[in-house]
């Protein structure tokens, strides 16, 4: 019994032991500083929304460089049509997205599945008509140079069937009546989180990121002292 016992505590301390330095190294990179771009062009207005939890980057339907909504069809969501004039996209575990209804009725499997990159994932897509700039919503200007950047990041996470279409998820787990899911490509886990992913698109198009974050305070805590 007591060889079991001190067998468990060694892995109690083990896991106290990861979680420790993980908190640590993301708290570390969250605040290593990757700068704007220098003489950026405000042509194209983007933001980026966090429920407390995840974050989506929010971009225009339609621009000079691409119209959103013929991929991500009107149709596939429950109400919109083209009044709405912004799509937010985020990426993230499917299973969790779609068979989780609240934080609640998350199992310890799909937490593990989730961590360690073992389950599949999706793109919700929502789409907005009018968007504030609070504590939950950044509003940014990029270039049109830097927005064709973040269209080619974006679209490089969907899966697309055989004819280049994206894939569109026939589920009723919609979070809304403006939402749909879509078929997306890698794994989720706690080195790759659906906030990382869009840190990474802040990176790629050159915007303020931090080195790498885990978490939405890693992103909204760059942009705290400052409305961009």
């Amino acid at each position: 019994m007591k060889k079991v016992l001190k067998f468990f505590s060694k892995i109690i301390l083990a896991i106290i032991a990861f979680v420790f330095l993980y908190l640590l190294v993301a708290f570390v990179l969250s605040k290593i500083v990757i700068d704007k771009e220098a003489n950026t062009k405000n042509d194209i207005t983007i933001y980026v929304l966090t429920n407390g939890v995840h974050t989506d980057i929010v971009v225009p339907v339609k621009s000079k460089q691409i119209n959103w909504s013929e991929e991500i069809k009107y149709a596939n969501a429950i109400r919109v049509d083209s009044t709405y004039d912004y799509l937010g996209m985020g990426w993230g575990d499917k299973e969790i997205y779609i068979d989780m209804p609240t934080w609640a009725d998350l199992t310890v499997s799909q937490a593990l599945r989730a961590a360690f990159g073992l389950s599949t994932t999706a793109i919700h897509a929502t789409y907005h008509k009018n968007l504030i700039e609070n504590d939950t919503c950044i509003k940014m200007g990029i270039s049109e140079q830097q927005y064709t950047r973040l269209i080619k990041y974006i679209k490089k996470s969907f899966k697309t069937d055989s004819a280049g279409h994206f894939i569109n998820i026939k589920t009723d787990a919609n979070y809304g009546k403006t939402d749909s899911f879509y078929e997306a490509i890698g794994s989720y886990s706690l080195f790759r989180t659906c906030n990382s992913w869009t840190n990474n698109g802040l990176k790629q198009s050159g915007q303020k990121s931090a080195l790498w974050t885990p978490f939405d305070s890693g992103i909204f805590s760059l942009y705290s002292d400052s409305k961009e």
